[in-house]
């Protein structure tokens, strides 16, 4: 009789969940009905205030409660695990929203009578770029960041790179869009980049 021969499942890490999207990302075809906009309309949507994601790693204060006081990181489902209240969804909240939520629950919690909260980003989520660079990859996103600095870090573009036009997935967005590059293109945290091949 033959032996039984069970077929391989991979399994992959929920560390490298945003990077198969990335890829997937990557994958799809750019369709002509894709989302059009310019570096410039991009870039002023940023100072809508910086929105938490996973991935993030925070300085949670809690002032006079020094076993609150801690670093903490946004999992992947977009929430931190606090003490005392568990988790609290940070996703797409700012450290002000974020701080204002942890205080309301201690509060409310009757934990903290008068909760004095305050969250710092210690360390942002990766970026990615992939597509006509020489090193296509996760990269860590220090600083303000451009498209320029981006690409230099994945060691430039290719000799078949677009250098006109790019498409970016935004992880605060449902959809990639097509972003022509009429000033430098600002990118955020968690950001996916595809450089794509140009068309002469």
């Amino acid at each position: 009789m033959d032996p039984i021969v069970k077929p391989f499942i991979p399994r992959f890490r929920p560390a490298t969940s945003a990077l198969c999207l990335a890829l997937a990302v990557l994958a799809a075809p750019v369709s002509a009905g894709m989302p059009t906009t310019s570096a410039t309309a991009l870039n002023a949507r940023l100072h809508d205030g910086y929105q938490i994601g996973a991935g993030d790693k925070l300085r949670i204060t809690v002032f006079d409660e020094p076993t609150l006081t801690n670093d903490y990181i946004v999992n992947e489902g977009g929430a931190v695990a606090f003490p005392l209240i568990d988790d609290v969804m940070a996703n797409r909240l700012t450290t002000e929203q974020l701080a204002r939520t942890i205080a309301d629950k201690l509060k409310n919690g009757g934990y903290v009578l008068t909760p004095k909260v305050a969250v710092e980003i210690t360390q942002h989520r990766p970026f990615y770029i992939l597509g006509e660079v020489t090193k296509p990859g996760e990269y860590p996103y220090r600083g303000e960041l451009t498209l320029s600095q981006a690409v230099a870090t994945a060691g430039g573009y290719t000799a078949r790179a677009n250098t006109r036009t790019v498409k970016l997935q935004r992880q605060s967005a449902t959809e990639p869009v097509r972003v022509k590059l009429d000033s430098p293109l600002k990118i955020a945290p968690g950001d996916t980049i595809i450089i794509q091949e140009a068309f002469f």
